[in-house]
C-alpha cells in the first residue's frame, strides 16, 4: 500500500515536471510593458507595434503584456525618456532626436542635413554604425529591438519654399530642448522657433511657425497640409528610428522568450520601414489629391541646398554630432559613393 503511494506520487510528479517543461519559462505573474510612441493610433506605425505586442503575449504564453501609448499620449520624446529613465515608462519607439536624449551619436545618422543623397546610402551607413550605437545604448541601459526610419524628411509650409532665402523669410520649428540646433539654425540665418512636437499643429494655426520639417507620411496623419499646403521635395534628411527598452526590464524575461520576442519585434521593424518608405511616395499623391502642392528643385536649385547646407556641418560636427561619430559617417559616405558611382 505504502510502496502504491509512493510511485503514485512520482509518477504524478514526473508527468507534471513534463507539462511544465513545455510551457515557456517566464514567471506565472503577467508583466505589463508600457510602449511609448508618438504615432497616432491607426497608422501603420501603431497597428504594426499592436501586432507586434499580440505576438509577445503569444510566444511568452500570456507573461509578457504590451501597452501602447500612442500618438504622444505621455509627452514628447525627452518625456518619454525620462519616464522610461524612472521605470515609469518601459519602452519607446523613437526618432534620433529623442535616441539622442539617451546617446548622441545617434544623431549622425538623421541631423546632418542633405548629408544623404539616397536611402540606399541611409542603410549602408546604418548598418555600419548600429553595432557600435547598439553597444553606446546598451552601456545608458538600453537595448535596441529593431531600427527603422521613416523616408526623408521635407519642409512643409504656409507659403511657397523654393530657395533658402525663401525659407529663411519663415518662422521654422526646431525641436525644443535641442538648442544646439536651433543655433546653427539661426547661423544659417533661419528664424527658428522651438516647440515641442505635439505642438506643431496648433502653433501652425496660430501662425507661431510657418514651416515644419517632417516626413510626409507624418504630416498627412495630423493634417499638416491643411495648414502649410506647399511642400518643398528635398532630401534634407532621413528620419531614423529605434524601438528600446529598459535593459534590466528586458533581463528579467528568461532567454528563450526574449530570442522569441527579438525575433518579432525584428520583423515589426523590418515591416515598418517597407511600410513607411512606401507611404512616403503615397501621403504626397494622397495630399496633392486634398490641395496640397508640391515644389520640385531642378538640379541647380538642388545644389543651392547643398552648398547652403555643407555651410554649418562644422557647426554640427562636435556640438550636434559626437565628433567620432560625424567622421565616420562621413568617411562611410565617401566609401559608399566611391563603389556606387551611379548612385
Amino acid at each position: 500500500m505504502f510502496s502504491t503511494t509512493v510511485r503514485s506520487f512520482v509518477l504524478g510528479l514526473l508527468a507534471a515536471l513534463t507539462v511544465a517543461a513545455t510551457l515557456p519559462a517566464v514567471s506565472a505573474a503577467p508583466s505589463r510593458l508600457k510602449l511609448g510612441t508618438l504615432a497616432p493610433k491607426g497608422t501603420s506605425y501603431f497597428n504594426l507595434l499592436k501586432t507586434m505586442g499580440d505576438q509577445w503575449r503569444a510566444d511568452s504564453g500570456g507573461a509578457v503584456n504590451l501597452t501602447i501609448f500612442a500618438g504622444g499620449a505621455q509627452g514628447g520624446e525627452a518625456d518619454m525618456v525620462g519616464m522610461m529613465k524612472l521605470d515609469s515608462m518601459q519602452a519607446a519607439m523613437l526618432t534620433a532626436v529623442g535616441l539622442s536624449e539617451i546617446e548622441l551619436g545617434v544623431s549622425g545618422l538623421q541631423n546632418i542635413p542633405m548629408g544623404f543623397h539616397s536611402l540606399e546610402e541611409v542603410d549602408y551607413v546604418s548598418e555600419k554604425l548600429r553595432p557600435l550605437l547598439e553597444e553606446r545604448l546598451a552601456a545608458k541601459g538600453f537595448i535596441v529591438l529593431f531600427w527603422t526610419d521613416g523616408g526623408w524628411v521635407r519642409f512643409f509650409s504656409n507659403q511657397p519654399v523654393t530657395t533658402p532665402d525663401d525659407l529663411r523669410k519663415l518662422r521654422l520649428f526646431s525641436w525644443s530642448g535641442f538648442p544646439e540646433q536651433v543655433a546653427i539654425y539661426k547661423s544659417a540665418g533661419f528664424n527658428a522657433i522651438p516647440i515641442e512636437t505635439a505642438d506643431i499643429v496648433p502653433s501652425l494655426q496660430t501662425k507661431l511657425i510657418d514651416a515644419v520639417p517632417l516626413p510626409p507620411f507624418f504630416a498627412m496623419a495630423s493634417q499638416v497640409d491643411t495648414r502649410a499646403p506647399y511642400m518643398l521635395e528635398i532630401n534634407w534628411a532621413p528620419l531614423v528610428g529605434a524601438l528600446v527598452v529598459r535593459k534590466d526590464t528586458w533581463e528579467k524575461i528568461p532567454a528563450d522568450v526574449r530570442a522569441k520576442l527579438h525575433a518579432a519585434a525584428d520583423i515589426a521593424g523590418r515591416e515598418i520601414k517597407a511600410a513607411s518608405r512606401r507611404e512616403m511616395v503615397d501621403s504626397v499623391a494622397a495630399m496633392e489629391k486634398r490641395g496640397l502642392k508640391v515644389t520640385r528643385l531642378t538640379l541647380a536649385q538642388n545644389l543651392e541646398w547643398q552648398k547652403m547646407c555643407e555651410t554649418t556641418y562644422a557647426r554640427i560636427r562636435g556640438p550636434v554630432v559626437p565628433a567620432d561619430i560625424y567622421d565616420q559617417t562621413m568617411k562611410l559616405l565617401a566609401e559608399f559613393r566611391a563603389a556606387n558611382p551611379a548612385k
